[in-house]
Formats: structure tokens, C-alpha cells, sequence
């Protein structure tokens, strides 16, 4: 697959659908993105044993950017949609601004066990550091290990980032709740900008449209590009 579409999705302003706008866009940012979780299926569940061929992330509460296989559709009239054909035409060597929020993570053998264990990589970092003295360390240990995870993520999909234009925007824990089990869905959100130089067209398109990281489903991995000046 190497095209898509880009959406600007948003709940209608509308009075039938506002009346439900509390159930559908609830308090609270982890409320929210669970919420979300749930509701954009409805424009790509058309059949029960659909797979999640769709990437999305909040830019505003009932407001989010969508990349998709296919073009979403609003059975239920629920949204404003605005739609185009994501195809865009890249050669090795271009330079893109990009905009990501991922959930990054790493895993690490645990003695005695045969399966790995995954960690978030910022908490993971933190971990080496003695307790009292992580709040202080957090800058400077932040934008190095997010640097070093990008540049292992362009190497499996077709690009370079440029370390010097790197910037981590945010890094915070984002608790989801579950909804048919006790507690709730925990994982680092970071949001970083920066540009990247292209190594392998067909690779990053197709690394582009399957997102970055975990955490998909709840509005992470979706990179946004535009060309750098």
C-alpha cells in the first residue's frame, strides 16, 4: 500500500448530535482518547471481523487528524469530514518537517524468562537514575534517548532524522480506562517535531501509513509530514 487518506475529522456542532456530546467526548484527556478509541471505528468498522487499518491522534477534544487505508465513512452522521488523497510523491534525499506523538518503547530480557519485557523508554532511562535525582536529570535524559529511538525507527523505515532539529514538545503518562476490565491503560505519550532526509521512498511511505510505535489504537504513531523549506 503506498496512498491513503487524510482526514480532518470532527464531532458536528449540530443540536441532535451535541446532546450527546458529554457521552461521546468525555472529561479528561485519558477519557477522551478511550472515548476515541471507540468512536472513529464507526467510520471504518464495516464488518465485525474488520482489522484497525487507520491511524489517528486528538489535535482538540472531538477534533483529530486521520490517515487511513480507506476513506472514512459516517453512517451514523456523527461528524464533519474533510478528505483528501494521501499520495505524496517523495524521492530520496527529500527533507520533510515532520509532527509525531508516539509511544515509545523498548524490551528487555528478563532473567528466567523466555518472553521480553516492555518498558517505556523514557521511564526505562530514568530507572539507571537514583530516585532522588530523576526530576532534576529528566531534561537532559528526555531528548537523547527520544533522539537515539527515532534514528532506530528510521533506519527500519526509510529515512534519517536530523538530530539538531529535534524537539521533544511533551512527555507525560496518559491513563486510559478500560472498559470492560478494572484500571486503566497506562503508556508515555511523547510529541516531537523535527525534519528527516528520505533513504527509501517506497519503505517510509509504507512505514508512514502503519504508524510508529504502540499504543495506535489510542492516538499515537501517526507522523505528519510537509516538505522542509
Amino acid at each position: 500500500m503506498n496512498s491513503g487518506f487524510l482526514s480532518r475529522v470532527a464531532l458536528r456542532r449540530d443540536a441532535a448530535v451535541q446532546a450527546i456530546a458529554a457521552l461521546l467526548v468525555p472529561q479528561g484527556e485519558g477519557r477522551q482518547h478511550g472515548a476515541a478509541h471507540h468512536l472513529l471505528w464507526t467510520l471504518f468498522g464495516d464488518t465485525p471481523d474488520r482489522r484497525r487499518d487507520f491511524l489517528w491522534r486528538q489535535t482538540e477534544p472531538a477534533h483529530f487528524m486521520v490517515l487511513s487505508a480507506r476513506e472514512p465513512v459516517d453512517t451514523h452522521g456523527l461528524f464533519d469530514i474533510e478528505s483528501r488523497t494521501f499520495a505524496p510523491v517523495l524521492k530520496e534525499g527529500d527533507h520533510l518537517r515532520f509532527l509525531l506523538r508516539a509511544n515509545a518503547t523498548v524490551d528487555r530480557k528478563v532473567p528466567g524468562r523466555a518472553r521480553s519485557q516492555r518498558h517505556d523508554i523514557v521511564m526505562d532511562a530514568l530507572h539507571r537514575i537514583p530516585p532522588g535525582q530523576r526530576a532534576q536529570a529528566r531534561d537532559e535524559v528526555v531528548p537523547p534517548v527520544i533522539a537515539a529511538w527515532l534514528a532506530r525507527q528510521g533506519v527500519r523505515s526509510g529515512f534519517c532524522p536530523d538530530a539538531d532539529t529535534l524537539n521533544v514538545e511533551s512527555c507525560d503518562m496518559l491513563r486510559v480506562p478500560r472498559v470492560r476490565e478494572t484500571g486503566a491503560a497506562t503508556f508515555g505519550v511523547v510529541d516531537m517535531t523535527g525534519e528527516l532526509r528520505v533513504t527509501d521512498p517506497v519503505l517510509f511511505m509504507s512505514a508512514l501509513l502503519g504508524g510508529y510505535g504502540r499504543a495506535r489504537a489510542f492516538g499515537c504513531g501517526l507522523m505528519l509530514i510537509r516538505r522542509a523549506r
